[in-house]
């Protein structure tokens, strides 16, 4: 297996196998909560717009995410895994729009499978990583689906995880981000790793301080505590294409 870490919105475009786009602060750990709360599914989109018209046409129940850090307008939640945290999803599909990492599994076109991934799931998304790569056989035609809509649960014997740290808008990196793709190296290689270590560094990185004082509904400091809860799910997040479009939904391995 060969591992691959990069970075940015760029990274995101030269991912080959199994990807994990990562975004700690804050869509994927979102994403988690939201999951983990009953979402049925997230279907990830590029704009706002997109979002807002798949509610439109009851493709979606709800809107979460942000354009700037802020919560978009007509958004039923913005980019915070506490006031998800805090919501009955049960049975509800969700239209996700983030700066980073959306974009990011939207540009991840080369994925034979592709995962949304946090420190809140980091041991899920590792192990999901290794039982895919430790399948038999190659995907027929043309490969995994991301750019041909064919679905990535049939890709098979990916030799390649490609670790991709989103940063701060896909353009600029992060410690959070790369602390966490750093760690998932650890885990994929067979070292257990520190968890204690990765968040105590990123706690003394600047981008922690953001989270307070509180900002609602766009922040909130327990939006901090969430996302470095590290393995706080035992579920990866899974993203396939279905009708053209990015849909997560939860991965176990057992």
């Amino acid at each position: 297996m060969d591992i691959v870490v990069d970075s940015l919105l760029e990274g995101a475009r030269r991912a080959t196998g199994v990807v994990c786009v990562i975004d700690v602060f804050r869509a994927f750990t979102t994403a988690a909560v939201a999951l983990a709360n009953g979402a049925s599914r997230i279907v990830m989109t590029a704009s706002i717009e997109e979002a807002l018209a798949l509610r439109a046409r009851g493709t979606v129940d709800l809107c979460m995410g942000e354009a700037r850090g802020r919560m978009a307008e007509g958004f039923d939640f913005g980019n915070s895994p506490f006031a998800v945290s805090r919501a009955d999803l049960r049975g509800k599909a969700i239209a996700q729009r983030t700066s980073a990492g959306a974009q990011g599994i939207v540009a991840a076109r080369h994925a034979t499978r592709l995962y949304a991934t946090a420190l809140v799931t980091a041991g899920a998304t590792a192990r999901a990583c290794l039982a895919a790569s430790a399948r038999v056989g190659v995907a027929h035609g043309a490969g995994m689906g991301v750019a041909h809509g064919a679905g990535m649960g049939v890709a098979h014997g990916a030799s390649t995880v490609s670790l991709v740290a989103m940063g701060k808008d896909g353009l600029a990196r992060t410690d959070e981000d790369e602390l966490c793709a750093l760690h998932i190296r650890n885990l994929l290689e067979g070292r257990p790793g520190n968890r204690d270590a990765v968040r105590q560094a990123i706690l003394a990185g600047g981008d922690a301080g953001r989270f307070s004082p509180a900002d609602p509904p766009h922040t909130f400091p327990e939006d901090l505590e969430i996302a470095l809860d590290i393995d706080r799910y035992d579920f990866a997040v899974a993203v396939a294409i279905e009708d053209g479009r990015p849909v997560a939904r939860m991965e176990r391995v057992g």
